[in-house]
């Protein structure tokens, strides 16, 4: 295993559980001091634990993102001791639904986490970076940020919001030696998934993962793993030339689709 980051201080959102969980096993293993940030203490030190576990270094935080003055306090004590070198903005949440079956507090909630916490955790480390000149910036976008999707209508709204908002902090702050990045995933196959299944369709539960499979060209969903490698990728040096882009981990979701 490479160690891209030694010596680096990686902070992840919603580390406790998905995606944000290989996230920060996979940085653990390249040497990161991983700080994990989930709303759910319990699972974030579970994944502290089992980094830890296998000699790696990780602490465990409770922080709900989408409590702007609770995201301060907790990044502030952090920074009082510690850099941020990377950040990666993985928290998020989901909603199934058309405009008329989205009610003003559905749209309210996702908003909430999946655009204002990502503001929260960005003012809350930018400044920072800003400072010593450098950092790297992962957010967690989706498909449903740049293609049409049935019944996603707020997921597509913040998620096409986490998309131009990379765009922005690349652009403005180029110059102070920050990149920021961010990754749209396809359907990934993670508890979320399973619950959803479970929930939605407890008699043939094997038949809808087979047809939610399917709807990627390349016959599968994706594997956390396989997008942490890319995150992995993004924040290291070897991307150092990698700002302002979009990078689609899909099974070619969105060019072979059409």
């Amino acid at each position: 295993m490479m160690k891209r980051y030694e010596n680096k201080t990686v902070l992840v959102t919603g580390g406790g559980s998905g995606i944000g969980k290989s996230i920060c096993a996979h940085l653990a293993s390249e040497g990161a001091q991983v700080l994990i940030f989930d709303i759910d203490l319990e699972l974030a030190e579970s994944v502290a634990n089992a980094i830890k576990g296998a000699g790696g270094n990780a602490t465990a935080y409770a922080c709900d993102v989408a409590n702007h003055s609770g995201v301060e306090e907790v990044v502030s004590g952090i920074l009082a001791t510690t850099d941020i070198d990377v950040l990666v903005n993985n928290a998020g949440i989901a909603h199934v639904g058309n405009l008329e079956n989205t009610s003003e507090a559905d749209l309210d909630r996702l908003l909430s986490v999946n655009v204002k916490g990502i503001y929260n955790m960005l003012a809350a480390v930018v400044p920072a970076m800003k400072k010593r000149q450098r950092g790297a910036i992962l957010n967690m976008a989706s498909v449903a940020s740049s293609v049409g999707i049935a019944d996603r209508f707020a997921y597509s709204t913040t998620k096409g919001a986490v998309l131009t908002m990379t765009y922005s902090v690349a652009k403005d702050y180029v110059d102070y030696g920050i990149r920021c990045n961010c990754v749209a995933p396809g359907r990934v196959h993670t508890p979320f998934v399973d619950k959803y299944l479970e929930e939605n369709y407890p008699d043939n539960c094997d038949e809808m993962f087979d047809k939610l499979s399917k709807t990627q060209p390349i016959g599968r969903m994706g594997t956390p793993d396989e997008i942490a490698a890319l995150v992995a990728y993004l924040c290291s040096d070897e991307a150092a030339f990698v700002t302002g882009s979009n990078f689609p981990i899909d099974g070619g979701f969105v060019t072979l689709n059409n």
